[in-house]
Order: structure tokens, then C-alpha cells, then sequence
């Protein structure tokens, strides 16, 4: 017995010795030396962080819903080169990359802001897709379609001979297919941003990527000029409308926090979120007794959908009778968007205060009497 229980104890000095040396390799690759580099500031975002050695930078991207560990890891380094002091977890990643892979509409409408449409050379989805020169592109067979989500064709990939694919990896995708193919995978996590100027910065990490970091720089400090004086005229606003969000699918209603990239937008805007009170940053899906309960005295109704044909009051009421009874249903103040009509995914990621602007327009129409709006208006 007393033979058992000492192998037993040495196992356990073992197996604990073990896991004291794995957490001492994370805590490592985790807090690499950054005193010989400077830190670029990001202002909003709170998904990466890029330290500059003169030679190479180092990007470190993370969830920005939780600060607390990062995960990828990035060395961007001059085409060509190869700089000494890179930790050897870090992917190197040549810049400038010349065909990259976009996997999500946000991705592009960061190459489609930059006008760098030339470097899309493979998309997963043509669905809704607005974009004449992506659209060119692939007649002219310089971009490819690689396949739909969990279900990539390898071969077209491998014909493409991407420099890198940009993935979300908290998304189901089929990652791990393409991970085989020896192609960098370059996480992008801008859509997990809860702030609509965090989400538009991501711009700066795609020009990193491409070496136009000082044309992103001046576009996003024009997007955050005028984003920041349209949310400085909001926030004059008196009274503030509540507002609704979403619809019915499947027998339950998705919503998202209020904390959230939308609950900031409406915040913004001059307006108050129906479920502000709400501390999640991310969605989650809700029955309909309980978004009646507090939405259905919202005085204004969001809605963004792909609705096959004219979306108009009716055609609300029918896919659902209950819908007549909210009162922004009843006054007439739903704020629509089409999918089928409007490039909002190419586009809006980085388009935040033409977004803002739409919704001050819907919500306080006197403050911007001379605005046309762009993606979101209110149904006639």
C-alpha cells in the first residue's frame, strides 16, 4: 500500500511539475519584452496591439471582449527581409501581402476603403454582393470564389496561392480544413469591436498588412472627425427615443446587449437602447413576450433585413400580426434597411459616421435637415 501511494505521489509531482512548466511557456509567450519597441497607439480598438522595432512590428490580436489573454500573434516584416529578435511563436507575415483571401464582408470593406479591391483574390460568398470592381474582378477571373463556410474547395485555394487568409476564428468556418494548407491564417476580430470607431480602426491593421499605414492613418482620422462632431450634436437631443432592434426567426428574437456595438451606435445617435440596461457586449436570443415587455413602447423600431421584394408595413405586419401592436409600428417610425439594396456589410464597417448620421437623420431629423441618407431610413 505504502509502495502504491508513493508512485502515486511522484506522478502527481510529475504531472504538476508539468503544468508549472506549460503555464510558465504561456505566461512567456504571452509577455514578450516590448522595451526595445515602441507601441503604435490605437485609439479605439481594443483587438490588437502593435509594437514597432524599427525592422519589424509585432501584432498581438485578442478578442476585445476579453482583454485579459492574447492569442495571436503576428511579426510583420519587410518583404524579403528577416529581422533578428522575432519570439518564435509569432507568425511572420512579408508585407506588403500582395493576395489575400477575405473571408467576411468586413474584411473587404477595409480593402474596398483602402481601394485595394486589386488584393482580394479569393472570397468565400458572392451573396449580396455590391462592389463593381470586386464583381469585375471575378469575370476577369483575378478573384476567386473558394467555396462557402465549412465547406472551402482546398484546390481553388491552393490555385490561388493566397500570402494570407484573414479568418474569424470564433466563427464556424471550417478553419481547420484550410489550416493544413500551409497558408497564414491572419485572425481578424473587428467585428467583435463594441464601438463603432474600435470596428473602423481595425482599417490600420489591413494597411499594416498592405504598407499604406499613413493613408489609413489620415482616412480614420477623418472618419473619427466627423463621427465625434455628429455624436457631439446628438448628444444635444431632447427628448431621447427609445429604440427597438431586430426581428422573429424561428420562434425567438436575437438581440444584442447594451454594451454592445449597436446599443453605442443608438447611444450616439441621440437615442436610448431597449435593452441598455443590459450589461452583455455580445447577442443572445430572447422569446417575443420578453422583447414586448420592454420594446414595445420603443418610439423607434431597427430593422435590417434581405426581404424579397418592397418592404413596407404590411408586408411586416404579415410575417408577423403581433408586430402591429408595437407602437413604433403603429406611428410609423420603423428605421429600415435592405440588404438586396444596400451594400451595409461592404461598406458600413468603416463607414461609422455615415451610419450615425443616417440614424440622427431617423431619430432627431431636425438636427441634420439637409442629410440624404445612405443605408437606414424610415419606412414610408
Amino acid at each position: 500500500m505504502k509502495q502504491i501511494t508513493s508512485i502515486l505521489f511522484v506522478c502527481l509531482l510529475i504531472l504538476t511539475g508539468c503544468k508549472g512548466n506549460a503555464q510558465k511557456e504561456k505566461n512567456s509567450a504571452e509577455n514578450i519584452d516590448t522595451s526595445q519597441g515602441t507601441e503604435i497607439h490605437i485609439r479605439y480598438a481594443k483587438g490588437f496591439k502593435v509594437t514597432d522595432f524599427g525592422t519589424h512590428r509585432l501584432v498581438d490580436v485578442r478578442d476585445p471582449l476579453d482583454e485579459s489573454t492574447l492569442t495571436y500573434h503576428y511579426a510583420l516584416v519587410a518583404r524579403g527581409t528577416k529581422p533578428e529578435g522575432i519570439p518564435d511563436h509569432y507568425t511572420v507575415i512579408e508585407t506588403p501581402v500582395e493576395r489575400v483571401i477575405c473571408m467576411t464582408a468586413l474584411q473587404m470593406s477595409n480593402f474596398i476603403k483602402l481601394e485595394q479591391t486589386d488584393k482580394i483574390a479569393g472570397i468565400n460568398s458572392t451573396r449580396f454582393l455590391f462592389n463593381e470592381k470586386i464583381k469585375q474582378q471575378l469575370k476577369e477571373n483575378r478573384t476567386s470564389r473558394i467555396g462557402i463556410e465549412g465547406n472551402f474547395d482546398n484546390e481553388v485555394i491552393l490555385s490561388i496561392n493566397p500570402d494570407i487568409i484573414l479568418v474569424s476564428p470564433f466563427k464556424k468556418g471550417g478553419y481547420d480544413a484550410i489550416r493544413n494548407l500551409g497558408f497564414p491564417l491572419v485572425t481578424f476580430l473587428g467585428y467583435k469591436e463594441s464601438s463603432p470607431l474600435g470596428q473602423a480602426e481595425w482599417i490600420k491593421f489591413t494597411a499594416m498588412l498592405l504598407g499604406i499605414e499613413e493613408q489609413a492613418n489620415r482616412q480614420f482620422d477623418k472618419i473619427e472627425k466627423r463621427y465625434n462632431e455628429l455624436k457631439s450634436l446628438a448628444a444635444t437631443a431632447s427628448p431621447r427615443p427609445k429604440v427597438l432592434s431586430g426581428e422573429m426567426h424561428g420562434g425567438n428574437w436575437y438581440v444584442v446587449g447594451g454594451k454592445s456595438y449597436l446599443a453605442h451606435l443608438f447611444e450616439d445617435a441621440g437615442g436610448d437602447y431597449f435593452m441598455q440596461n443590459d450589461n452583455e457586449s455580445g447577442g443572445f436570443y430572447v422569446d417575443f413576450e420578453s422583447v414586448y415587455s420592454q420594446g414595445a413602447n420603443a418610439d423607434f423600431w431597427r430593422i435590417v433585413n434581405s426581404f424579397d421584394g418592397e418592404f413596407t408595413y404590411q408586408a411586416l405586419e404579415q410575417t408577423d400580426p403581433r408586430y402591429a401592436d408595437f407602437k413604433a409600428f403603429k406611428e410609423k417610425q420603423v428605421v429600415y434597411c435592405s440588404l438586396r439594396n444596400k451594400p451595409f456589410y461592404e461598406n458600413t464597417p468603416v463607414e461609422p459616421e455615415v451610419v450615425l448620421a443616417d440614424l440622427i437623420k431617423a431619430l432627431h431629423p431636425e438636427l441634420l435637415p439637409d442629410h440624404t441618407p445612405v443605408y437606414y431610413e424610415v419606412l414610408k
